[in-house]
């Protein structure tokens, strides 16, 4: 018989002890760990189209009522602001659409992208995109499901080519617009397919929750581009409803003395109740994602993809088409985990920061391409004003070479943003923190601000070769003589034949109108394209921005 000293059998039963009591501990760990993993986010981006800064009802500027529409009523969005923070400062990346949308897809500015302007030429030449949102939620997590529903246009690339998985096709404005051009009939109880682009969202969503799968979700409205239609139910609201300052007299026209082209192109009736119909399927959208449980761990955008083109920028200068505030500051809301609610939030943002946003709140670590311009808006939406935003490409440079409007480029450093007529060579320098309506020109005051900001921002688009002017009238001018002018009378002749079969078609009349504006106005740009391009190249400033 060995005898064990009583020492060694105490040391053995505390060693069993404490291998158990490590197991216990590492099981609870285990289980503590799984209970507290958060699961990745989803994401719901509602794109509008054409929406102006202060056309909804929601003040974008804590305090300022001039900031809000006095007529349009969005409660939903309001709704939103409530449960969120309103981005005051929120930029598109164009004051078009088309160049807007290929910017936010991959988190580059449309300079770099060579698409800054609505003709594609270039980049169908050399695409250039290096990463797409849904590509870089994927591979921050390969779990993630993604969709895009409604408009589209972007002819860089279709949807299927940029990782969604679900979509509804690259359509154009086609599916939701110009039913009175003859090219898509707009159903009565879905003007604009408002609402049966939402039940698209809704379904797509209750899949990804029922199979248990983080989603980005894409809901890009045709609303509120033009050929503008809503309810009658609720243009009928609206006639009823007290003037806004922003109302006029011929808007309260009975709807058999409206002409066509007013009713299509912005009666503001029918604007504010297109808009209306929007904010109800939004809202519908937002109690969806309440009832499906998974507005906690959701993130809901909402935005758009430039100015608006009727009434609704004031106090901002200009509209669509124009790089004043009115043409790229948007209205811009945001709702989800650590944002917090009825907060505004001043720090000046820009769509192209979208993706890298996403990617970061996905939980993604390898480093993304380093050539995107955007940063991540994490710290913005978890701080608000004492959010920083850290980009690769620092300054807010937007560059809007139009050959058929004013070219120009903006650069946005701190506070103060300048502005060069690329034609006229002329500048404008504005302290957008005092003057939001870009009313005093401080460029003959600060010349050598005015300097350092413009050497940036030719430095800016040098590096990434972006489109000059004169590039962008010389395509438009090759395509004006390779067919769209010749085909633009053809059409115009056919119009004028229905018509002339059928006099009193006030419809027919209407496109017959609306062709011949365009006949003319194509060989007027002709004229004014080919006179200017001569000009830069008298001038030396041909490739120069």
């Amino acid at each position: 018989m060995i005898l064990i000293p009583k020492f060694v059998v105490d040391l053995f039963d505390l060693r069993t002890f404490c291998m158990q009591g490590f197991k216990v501990l590492a099981l609870a760990l285990v289980i503590s760990f799984s209970l507290d993993a958060k699961k990745p986010p989803s994401f719901v981006l509602v794109y509008m189209d054409d929406l102006g800064w202060a056309e909804t009802s929601v003040a974008m500027i804590k305090g300022r009522a001039d900031t809000r529409s006095d007529f349009n009523q969005t409660p939903n969005i309001e709704r939103l602001a409530s449960q969120g923070m309103v981005l005051s400062a929120c930029y598109s990346p164009s004051a078009l659409c088309a160049p807007s949308r290929n910017s936010l897809l991959h988190g580059m500015t449309p300079s770099r992208l060579r698409y800054a302007v609505l003709s594609a030429v270039e980049v169908k030449k050399q695409y250039l995109g290096q990463i797409t949102i849904p590509q870089a939620l994927k591979r921050a997590n390969p779990e993630y499901q993604t969709a895009h529903f409604g408009k589209w246009h972007n002819e860089s690339i279709k949807p299927s080519e940029a990782g969604y998985d679900v979509t509804d096709g690259p359509n154009g404005n086609g599916p939701g617009d110009f039913d009175d051009d003859g090219k898509t009939h707009l159903p009565d109880d879905d003007p604009k397919r408002i609402f049966s682009l939402t039940d698209k969202s809704i379904n797509f969503m209750k899949e990804q929750v029922a199979a248990e799968k983080p989603f980005y979700l894409q809901l890009s409205h045709y609303a509120n581009h033009i050929w503008h239609d809503s309810l009658k139910k609720t243009r009928e609201k609206y006639k009823k409803l007290p003037k806004g300052k922003k109302y006029e007299k011929k808007d309260g026209l009975p709807d058999e003395e409206i002409p066509i082209a007013m009713y299509n192109h912005g009666w503001i009736i029918n604007y504010a109740a297109m808009l209306d119909d929007v904010d109800r399927a939004f809202g519908t959208l937002l109690d969806a994602i309440d009832e499906l449980g998974i507005d906690e761990e959701t993130y809901v955008i909402f935005t758009s993809d430039n100015g608006g083109g009727f009434r609704g920028n004031a106090p901002l200068k200009a509209g669509k088409g124009s790089l004043y505030e009115g043409g790229i500051r948007m209205p811009s809301f945001v709702r989800g985990p650590g944002v917090k609610g009825g907060s505004y939030c001043k720090v000046p943002v820009v769509q192209w920061d979208f993706l890298q946003t996403f990617y970061d709140l996905a939980g993604g670590s390898v480093p993304l391409p380093e050539d995107l311009d955007g940063g991540s808006l994490r710290d913005v939406f978890e701080r608000g004003d004492r959010g920083r935003v850290k980009r690769n490409t620092k300054d807010l440079i937007f560059h809007f070479p139009w050959h058929t409007g004013v070219a120009e480029s903006v650069i946005r450093s701190g506070k103060y943003k300048l502005r060069k007529d690329l034609d006229s060579l002329e500048m404008e320098l504005f302290n957008l923190d005092k003057d939001l309506g870009e009313k005093n020109n401080l460029a003959l005051d600060m010349p050598d601000l005015v300097r350092k900001l413009d050497k940036k921002r030719a430095r800016y688009l040098e590096s990434v070769n972006a489109e000059t002017v004169t590039l962008t009238r010389r395509n438009y001018v090759e395509l004006l003589e390779g067919g769209w002018i010749e085909n633009g009378r053809k059409r115009l002749a056919k119009l004028k034949a229905e018509l002339l079969a059928d006099p009193s078609n006030k419809q027919k009349a209407f496109q017959v109108d609306v062709s011949q504006n365009h006949v003319d106005f194509q060989d007027k740009q002709l004229e004014r394209s080919l006179r200017l391009i001569q000009m830069h190249e008298d001038r030396g400033t041909a490739n120069k921005n």
